[in-house]
């Protein structure tokens, strides 16, 4: 064979051949339906560059976010009953949380961390939406009570991050009573004397709303997060009036005094930062 056949052809081969492309290498914003490369959208916290819409984050990634780099510890969460009800609709409880757990490398939809964050340290709860819709079970009633006593304890600020459709129907009336268990856990952390504030980013509904999430001491919102307790169809159908466009968004609360702030996540840790030194001038940072 000549020289051709040998050499030749198979670095042409090469050259031409087609390369495999990563499925995930382009992400799409759901708002303004610009193409986004991934490591740019990673570096600007998953949010879009073109329009600023702020698309849903995990529970670790907030961590990451929120805390001084290689600063934070997540803590093990309380085990609680995998299916106390035996609960069954088109699939068993159980499957659903294996499945769940799976795709989120989560035990429940929530995860738990203390660390620094300018410096000062805190105790942060992130929920995750991906976990069967964020929603609150005995395992997310439990990891809040276990994250307000380690509050107390370190004599550390509370932060919570709230992602969740609201209370988890498999749990049944189990998880109502999560209502009043974060509210009471609150309020360790309050009269402790120690801040306790909310992020509440989309969505943030349902028993989520009616409990700790509207207690913080500040309470912050993601631009266009939706917050609410019932749909706005349920509404309209209860009250009989047509209600505002977006009221139960972000900002239109914002407007009307019912959060404090809104802010973007590109600023939203230095937010932190700075009313976390506001509410604990004594509370020198670490690095100083």
């Amino acid at each position: 064979m000549s020289w051709l056949t040998e050499f030749v052809r198979p670095k042409i081969r090469t050259l031409f051949a087609r390369r495999e492309v990563p499925d995930n290498l382009w992400h799409q914003c759901p708002a303004c339906q610009q193409m986004i490369f991934a490591t740019d959208l990673a570096a600007n916290l998953k949010v879009c560059p073109h329009c600023g819409h702020h698309m849903r984050a995990g529970a670790v990634e907030r961590l990451g976010w929120t805390f001084d780099p290689d600063s934070f510890t997540r803590i093990e969460l309380p085990k609680v009953a995998a299916d106390p009800l035996r609960f069954r609709d088109q699939k068993r409880y159980v499957d659903r949380l294996k499945e769940a757990r799976e795709k989120t490398h989560l035990e429940d939809a929530v995860a738990v961390a203390h660390g620094t964050i300018g410096g000062r340290r805190a105790v942060v709860v992130a929920m995750e939406f991906a976990f069967m819709g964020g929603s609150m079970g005995a395992a997310v009633g439990e990891a809040i009570v276990a994250a307000a006593r380690l509050a107390v304890l370190q004599e550390a600020p509370l932060i919570v991050f709230t992602a969740s459709g609201g209370a988890r129907m498999q749990e049944g009336a189990l998880s109502l009573m999560q209502m009043p268990k974060t509210v009471l856990a609150v309020r360790l952390v309050k009269q402790a004397g120690l801040p306790f504030l909310t992020v509440l980013t989309d969505p943030t509904t349902g028993g989520v709303t009616a409990s700790f999430a509207m207690l913080g001491d500040v309470q912050i919102a993601e631009p266009g997060a939706l917050i609410g307790f019932a749909g706005a169809r349920v509404i309209e159908q209860t009250v009989h009036e047509k209600l505002p466009e977006g009221f139960q968004r972000a900002e239109y609360l914002a407007a009307h005094g019912i959060i404090d702030m809104v802010v973007k996540r590109t600023e939203l840790r230095e937010t932190l930062v700075r009313i976390l030194g506001l509410l604990q001038p004594g509370e020198i940072p670490a690095a100083a």
